[in-house]
């Protein structure tokens, strides 16, 4: 005997079977859900840092220091920084996402630890007025975003690819910053 239509758990029929089913799975639902969350809150907690500590152009401290040679328009960095974030952003939904528990609480940890260190550097170099300081922090940062990468491709290697531009936008800013520091 056959049970009534109304218990039978059929699949919906597909216009042309030949087609795939477009439908998202849990975990891009997943990593959507944790991008929506992730890229905003970084973005702003950079735009916060920089805020706060009175960087950039506008900034009569800054404005008198010698500029190095390689020292792009100021426009650039807010727009490389937003970019960056949201890369950062998009690396830590396809972490927090992820199904690798034994290797997602190292990576979140070493992520935390660096973005920590990233968010302290403006205040350091643009608030404190600190360049040697700032030369040394973001040393640190370079060696902390090295192993975030290496954390997180335990975890997502599209997530550590992701950070990719960030090491190597760290490593110019790294460079700038020792050249401020010989000028100034």
């Amino acid at each position: 005997m056959e049970p009534p239509a109304s218990d039978r758990h059929e699949e919906p029929l597909r216009q042309d079977p030949a087609q795939p089913d477009h439908t998202p799975s849990y975990r891009q639902k997943s990593v959507l859900l944790w991008a929506l969350i992730c890229v905003p809150a970084i973005v702003l907690l950079g735009l916060a840092s920089s805020g706060l500590s009175g960087s950039g152009e506008d900034s009569p401290w800054f404005d008198m220091l010698v500029k190095p040679a390689i020292y792009p328009p100021g426009w650039l960095f807010g727009v490389v920084w937003t970019f960056l974030y949201s890369m950062m952003g998009f690396a830590l939904a396809l972490v927090l996402a992820s199904d690798r528990r034994e290797h997602k609480k190292p990576a979140l940890a070493m992520f935390a630890v660096q973005l920590a260190v990233n968010l302290l550097w403006s205040p350091i170099f643009f608030g404190a007025h600190m360049i040697a300081i700032g030369f040394f922090w973001i040393m640190l940062l370079l060696v902390l975003v090295i192993a975030t990468i290496a954390y997180f491709s335990r975890v997502s290697r599209v997530a550590a690819a992701l950070l990719g531009p960030y090491l190597l936008w760290v490593c110019f800013a790294a460079l700038l910053n020792l050249q401020f520091w010989q000028l100034n």
